[in-house]
């Protein structure tokens, strides 16, 4: 074993050129690593949302709707100027690719009744539409832009969203909603985040690892680790098919971790066998000899800590748990392709780490923690249990956050847009209901619509406003036919103005009725709904139930209504951004627990095999399922809820903290083959290992603190929580783990 490792430090030039030729491929092939910015692929292929989300838009050709706002106080002027600025915006914005139609009140047909003061059917219809295109007081005004459906257009959504927003933001106090545009924004903030955690990050840890070792080479070393793997593993990714999602701008923080903390190792390693008199090349290959096999262990349990998220079925997940498997085990082979060059290169000018302030009285504390653990190993267990108890208590309250717009910092330009659209207009969260109807609209079917849409009004207030093309005909439909007994006057008049509104509006007449492609003897009537996307997470999952509830009466009466001999109708779809935001947590959350469990099986088989014991491996488990459990137990306790970022926390920090304990008992079971008793060898691995875990964590602590200043709060929760995990998983190995090797592994014998 020791001439392999001469062997590796005789090569260091050779793997050098190698790793740098590597990695130079590996920067072009990441160029071609594309980034998922679809919401529906956030849940399972077979969820029953997905399933109606995606058979309503087959149906209507899309539900995408960006809403955009801006003030004009003349909007209903008689001399029609209001109007004619509208009917100018709307044209800019159907100018641009990616727009299907904009819904607006500078129609032909809709703009002679609102502008004609003596017009019943136009306060009707200002009425009718108040919330949707303009405010009650005829002061904002609002347009529902419709959008192309993905596949159908060129233009990224990306683009489109900037150019809409440009359009609106030259208007007075104009302004975008919509789910598309927080969709857009929340990816754009995750990349900008995933840029901002592989720079900044990097130059906070060089910043602490300087400060503690007072050495830039092995500043420079974390650094090239840490970026290298990255490169790496975004190359592997891109040959792969795989594309970054939502949850992916985690797999350069959980990178960092595992690459800062080798080096950490290393570079303390290192040390000590300088100290005693080794020279530099001797001093890195004993130190290599001596963490080879716990950095591969703890590399391996990480991979299959992550790899538990294969059994997740929403796809983002189930490839992160792919990325960071490939990201976890790529940190080894970067390390022993760069190190030996990276150190020996110059050397021995600035090859030596200094050695760190307080180092002496670092020691001193961590052997006085040892012998307060020995002394009081009952009320230090105690304390355990009791936090575990409380811990598990609070994880049982945990509530998960469904409005999306927390998802963002107040100040954001989302979230302003949607605070003054939900304090002006109303509701700006959409969401649709599509009911079966027959291949011609008749009188007979609008009165069954509006009572189903009045239903709706009164036993779901949460629904700020309820609108279909059923109320379009009955307030334009003339009171004289209206009154009329004779049911062919009605209907003739109903189709001559279905076909009037098919001329100047056609895209947003087939977003209103249209026929099955797959189906074509179906014909579908859809029902616009609006609620506000500000609000408890319970209260928008009750108002989906109710309306669920109330459209699933109305096809259960139709069905007892039909003649025996006609085939049963479909049942009613409701969907929507608004639905799969709300419950897109709950996406996430679903499995998680699930493949922690996995997680902690997979890592314990992996421990025994490393440790070459059950009890070791399972000791091992303790100290870091704690810290997990007390930080998603605090959640419940103080009232937090569960966003993208906490979601899943369990299962990522379950593959880091382990690393520690690993390195920990193994330094136990070398200093015992040494020939040190027990009792010592658990003061000197607290010492050794402790001092690395130690620097390491506050290392890395300080690098997610850049997160802090993120514009999308599940960023912002993921770095916070990330390092609460890692504190108390130096904790667990610091106290906890010492704890259960004295009363499991040493018993009463400490000497």
């Amino acid at each position: 074993m020791k001439k392999l490792f001469e062997t590796w430090i005789a090569l260091r030039w050779p793997l050098l050129a190698i790793g740098i030729a590597l990695a130079a491929g590996a920067v072009y092939l990441g160029q071609g690593l594309k980034f998922d910015r679809s919401i529906e692929n956030m849940f399972a292929a077979d969820d029953p949302l997905i399933e109606s989300f995606e058979r309503f838009n087959r149906i209507f050709g899309g539900n995408e709707v960006v809403l955009g706002v801006y003030e004009d106080d003349q909007l209903f002027n008689l001399d029609g100027s209001g109007v004619n600025r509208l009917e100018k915006v709307r044209n800019e914005i159907e100018a641009q690719e990616g727009v299907r139609e904009v819904l607006s009140l500078d129609r032909e047909i809709i703009r002679e009744f609102v502008l004609d003061p003596d017009s019943a059917a136009g306060l009707e219809i200002k009425d009718l539409f108040a919330g949707y295109t303009h405010n009650k007081a005829g002061t904002i005004v609002a347009l529902p832009i419709q959008l192309t459906p993905k596949s159908e257009t060129q233009v990224s959504r990306v683009e489109l969203i900037e150019k809409l927003r440009t359009i609106f933001e030259k208007l007075p106090n104009g302004m975008i909603t919509g789910e598309p545009v927080m969709v857009v924004d929340g990816f754009r903030y995750v990349e900008e985040d995933g840029n901002r955690l592989g720079w900044a990050t990097s130059l906070l840890l060089a910043c602490v690892i300087l400060l503690v070792f007072r050495s830039l080479r092995w500043v420079v070393i974390a650094i090239v680790v840490v970026q290298v793997t990255l490169y790496w593993t975004h190359a592997a990714l891109a040959i792969s098919g795989l594309q970054l999602s939502m949850v992916s701008s985690m797999l350069t923080a959980i990178v960092t971790v595992i690459g800062v903390a080798t080096v950490v190792h290393y570079i303390l390693r290192f040390r000590q066998y300088r100290d005693e008199g080794e020279p530099p090349p001797v001093a890195l290959a004993s130190a290599a000899r001596y963490l080879l096999a716990p950095v591969f262990w703890a590399c391996a349990t990480d991979a299959v800590g992550f790899s538990a998220l294969l059994i997740t079925s929403v796809g983002p997940v189930h490839d992160f748990g792919i990325m960071m498997a490939v990201g976890a085990m790529l940190v080894l082979p970067a390390v022993l392709v760069f190190l030996p060059g990276l150190v020996l290169i110059g050397s021995p000018w600035g090859v030596d780490p200094a050695k760190p302030w307080g180092d002496e009285k670092l020691g001193q504390g961590l052997s006085r923690t040892v012998d307060a653990i020995v002394k009081r190993p009952v009320w230090i267990g105690l304390l355990i249990v009791l936090a575990f108890g409380v811990s598990l208590w609070g994880a049982a309250h945990l509530e998960v956050e469904s409005d999306f717009t927390k998802n963002f910092r107040e100040a954001t330009p989302i979230v302003q847009a949607y605070s003054y659209v939900e304090d002006r207009l109303g509701g700006a969260g959409v969401w649709d209901v599509a009911i079966p109807a027959p291949a011609s609209v008749d009188w007979s079917y609008v009165r069954e619509v509006l009572r189903l849409e009045n239903r709706l009004r009164k036993e779901v207030p949460e629904l700020s406003k309820v609108l279909s093309l059923a109320d379009v005909i009955n307030a334009t439909l003339p009171p004289a036919i209206k009154n009329q007994r004779m049911a062919i006057l009605k209907n003739t008049t109903i189709r001559i103005g279905i076909s009037s509104l098919n001329e100047q509006m056609p895209e947003t007449m087939k977003s209103l009725y249209a026929q099955d492609p797959a189906n074509p003897d179906e014909h579908w009537f859809r029902i616009m709904l609006l609620s506000k996307e500000r609000q408890d997470a319970q209260v928008k999952q009750e108002t989906i139930e109710r309306v669920r509830q109330i459209v699933a009466e109305y096809s259960a009466a139709k069905a007892e209504e039909a003649e025996a001999d006609q085939p049963p109708a479909e049942p009613p779809i409701v969907s929507g951004f608004f639905v799969l935001l709300t419950h897109l947590i709950d996406s996430l959350v679903r499995d998680q627990w699930r493949s922690f469990g996995l997680a902690i099986m997979g890592i314990g088989i992996t421990m025994t095999v490393a440790f070459r014991s059950l009890k070791l491996a399972l000791l091992a488990l303790v100290p870091n399922i704690l810290p997990i459990l007390m930080v998603t137990g605090a959640f419940g306790l103080f009232g937090y809820k569960i966003n993208m970022g906490a979601a899943m926390i369990a299962a990522v920090s379950m593959g880091l903290g382990v690393d520690a304990s690993i390195h920990y008992i193994y330094g136990f079971q070398r200093s015992i083959r040494g020939g040190n008793s027990p009792g010592k060898a658990l003061v000197e691995v607290q010492q050794s290992v402790g001092k690395a875990v130690i620097f390491s964590t506050f290392a890395l602590i300080a690098g997610f603190s850049v997160l802090c200043v993120s514009d999308f709060v599940p960023t912002i929760y993921f770095g916070v929580l990330v390092g609460l995990t890692m504190l108390g998983a130096l904790g667990g190995n610091l106290i906890i783990l010492p704890l259960l090797i004295k009363l499991f592994v040493l018993g009463r014998h400490t000497e």
